[in-house]
C-alpha cells in the first residue's frame, strides 16, 4: 500500500536532518509518497530532495515566540495541501506547532529528538514539562530513540503511547575505511596534522558542551602538546568558543557530509549536557571504525558495546574525566584501534538504518489504529 507520509522538521540540520533524510530515503525506496516540510536554511531541504522526497517550505525558528501563530498556520496549510496518511513531527518546535495545528485530527507521530524541557532555563522548565504533558494527547505515538529517553519522559509525568526506535546508520555511507584512509582523509580535508587528532562533530551550542570540551582540552594539551582538536559544526556559540580556544583547536564550520572527519580522527568526542538517547555522530563514528568518548546522558550506554563503557563514558560536565578519557585513547593506538574495530562490528550488526525504516512502519500502523478508535493518550 502506497502511503503519503508527511515529515515536519525544525531544526533542519545536523543529526535531526540526517535522521529525517534517511527515513525519507528508505520510505521513497519502498514506493511511498514522502513529503518533508522544513525551513529552506540548513541541509535537510536539499538532502531530502536529493534522496527522492518532495520538499515544501515551512518557515519556522527553533525557539517558541511571536512567530508561533504563523508557524501553526503554516502547518495547517501544508497538511491541507498534502493530505497525508500520517504526520511525523520531528523535534520540539515541530512537535509544538504541529500538535497545536492538527490536534489529533490525523494520525500523528511525535519524535522529540531530546525533550524540550532539557533545552530551556530552569525558569521555563516547568512550563515546558506542562506543555509536553498536555500535548501528549495529540500524539498517537511518541517515538524515543532510547529506553533512557522514554524513562526520562515518564519520570516527569508525560503519559503517552511510547515506542523506542533506536537511531540507525546508513552503512553504505559509512563503508569501512581502508588502512590508509586516515591519512587520505586528512589530505582531502587539508588537515596538516601528523600527531593525534580528536574530532567533535556537533552543533556549537550549550547542549553539545563544547565549552566543557575546551576546558578538558586545555588540560590534555599540557600532557600532549602535539595533539590537535577540531570542532566540526556551526552554531550560536561559535564566536565565544573560538575566543577561548587555544591554537591547537581548529574550527571547520558546518559540513553537509562529515564522513571524512570521522575517518581522519583518532577519537571522536561529544561532551553533551543532554541528548535524545545518543547522538547520531558517535554512532556514525563507530560505524567508521573510530572509538568514541561521550558523556553519560540518558541512553548513551545503550548503543555501546559493553567493553567500551569504561573507556567511552564520562560524567556530565566533568572536564577532568573527559581529558583523561581522551588521553587514554590518544596515547594507546593499539587499544584505540581494537575498540574502533569492535564498535564498527557492533553498529553494523545492530544499527542498520534499514531496520529503523521498517520499524517506523509499525509505529505508523499503530498510530493509525489508535487514531481510528478516536482515543487519546
Amino acid at each position: 500500500m502506497r502511503r503519503a507520509i508527511l515529515h515536519i522538521a525544525q531544526p533542519s540540520e545536523a543529526g535531526v536532518a540526517r535522521v529525517v533524510t534517511d527515513l525519507a530515503a528508505g520510505q521513497c525506496a519502498n514506493g511511498d509518497q514522502v513529503i518533508v516540510a522544513c525551513p529552506v536554511t540548513g541541509t535537510l531541504w536539499w538532502t531530502a530532495a536529493r534522496r527522492g522526497a518532495r520538499v515544501v517550505q515551512w518557515d519556522a525558528v527553533r525557539s517558541p515566540g511571536p512567530a508561533l501563530a504563523r508557524e501553526i498556520a503554516g502547518v495547517r496549510r501544508i497538511v491541507d495541501m498534502v493530505r497525508p496518511d500520517v504526520v511525523h513531527l520531528h523535534s520540539a518546535k515541530a512537535g509544538l506547532a504541529g500538535r497545536l495545528a492538527i490536534r489529533g485530527r490525523l494520525p500523528t507521530v511525535y519524535q522529540p529528538h531530546a525533550w524540550s524541557f532539557d533545552a530551556v532555563s530552569a525558569a521555563l522548565r516547568t512550563v515546558a514539562v506542562q506543555w509536553e504533558r498536555a500535548g501528549a494527547r495529540w500524539a498517537h505515538q511518541v517515538v524515543c530513540v532510547s529506553d533512557g529517553e522514554r524513562a526520562h519522559g515518564v519520570a516527569v509525568g508525560i503519559r503517552s503511547r511510547y515506542t523506542v526506535v533506536r537511531n540507525g546508520v546508513d552503512l553504505a555511507w559509512c563503508g569501512p575505511p581502508d588502512a590508509s584512509s586516515r591519512e587520505a582523509a586528512r589530505c582531502r580535508l587539508g588537515v596538516r596534522v601528523t600527531g593525534p587528532l580528536a574530532v567533535c562533530v556537533a552543533r556549537l551550542c550549550r547542549q553539545k558542551g563544547q565549552d566543557v570540551l575546551l576546558d578538558a582540552w586545555a588540560e590534555l594539551e599540557k600532557r600532549m602538546p602535539q595533539a590537535r582538536l577540531v570542532l566540526v559544526g556551526g552554531g550560536p556559540d561559535q564566536s565565544a568558543l573560538a575566543a577561548r580556544a587555544s591554537p591547537t583547536v581548529g574550527f571547520a564550520g558546518a559540513v553537509a557530509d562529515p564522513r571524512d572527519w570521522y575517518i581522519a580522527a583518532d577519537v571522536v568526542v561529544l561532551a553533551s549536557r543532554w541528548e535524545a538517547g545518543m547522538a547520531l555522530a558517535p554512532m556514525e563514528a563507530m560505524a567508521c571504525s573510530r572509538p568514541v568518548v561521550v558523556t553519560d546522558v540518558p541512553g548513551a550506554r545503550e548503543v555501546l558495546p559493553p567493553r567500551h563503557v569504561p573507556f567511552a563514558v564520562v560524567p556530565l560536565e566533568d572536564s577532568a574525566a573527559l581529558a583523561a578519557a581522551m588521553a587514554r585513547l590518544l596515547t594507546d593506538p593499539v587499544t584505540s584501534r581494537a575498540l574502533g574495530e569492535e564498535a564498527q562490528a557492533h553498529i553494523r550488526c545492530h544499527y542498520d538504518v534499514r531496520r529503523v525504516v521498517e520499524h517506523m512502519y509499525t509505529v505508523y500502523g499503530e498510530a493509525r489504529r489508535v487514531w481510528a478508535t478516536g482515543r487519546t493518550a
